[in-house]
């Protein structure tokens, strides 16, 4: 049986009608996504070594914890000539799982504006708080925090930004307090005396 012409234009008209708002809706930034740079905190580490790749920076390099096998902590180095030095690179990753991510250097005199004008625009404005010679900035979204935080030292400002992932410490800190996460006294570390 053939569809006629006008019953396939409707169908095809509601449908635009009905995907319309939806495409809209993808379109608008995601603001509850926190993230800087590519950067965001719950990233698998894959994820955070392909944009350092992407961005031109040296190799993630990490080092699992002795006391937790599931922690990882990470480093690398960015060198991008707009970052206006060296932004240094740290990652706290539990089961490969960033929960916590700090990007942090010397900037360019006029970088720290443009970082701060960025992150306010995306996610709107806030109001500094300072504590002694450190200003910050914070916006939280849904069980994640990405922080702004600069200073004045010698001749440049020192800033970084501290994005953390709530729910991956969550999880990591109810695993540790459960009772099948703890070792037994056989598998725990004889105390010397």
């Amino acid at each position: 049986m053939l569809i006629p012409g006008r019953v396939l234009a409707l169908a095809s008209l509601l449908l635009l009608l009905v995907a319309g708002p939806a495409t809209v809706a993808l379109a608008q930034p995601d603001t509850t996504a926190l993230q800087f740079l590519g950067f965001r905190a719950g990233a698998r580490l894959d994820e955070l070594s392909a944009q350092l790749r992407r961005m031109g920076g040296g190799p993630l390099r990490c080092r699992q914890s002795k006391v937790d096998r599931r922690v990882m902590e990470c480093r690398a180095a960015l060198r991008d000539p707009e970052l206006g030095g060296v932004v240094q690179l740290w990652v706290s990753a539990i089961d490969s799982a960033a929960g916590v991510i700090t990007l942090s250097g010397i900037v360019a005199p006029d970088q720290l504006n443009r970082w701060r004008q960025a992150l306010q625009e995306r996610y709107g404005p806030v109001g500094p708080k300072v504590q002694g010679t450190q200003w910050m900035l914070q916006w939280v979204r849904r069980g994640r925090m990405l922080r702004l935080t600069w200073r004045l030292e010698g001749s440049g400002k020192i800033v970084s930004v501290s994005l953390v992932d709530g729910r991956v410490l969550d999880d990591w800190g109810r695993a540790r307090r459960s009772p099948a996460a703890r070792p037994s006294p056989r598998e725990a570390d004889p105390i010397s005396s």
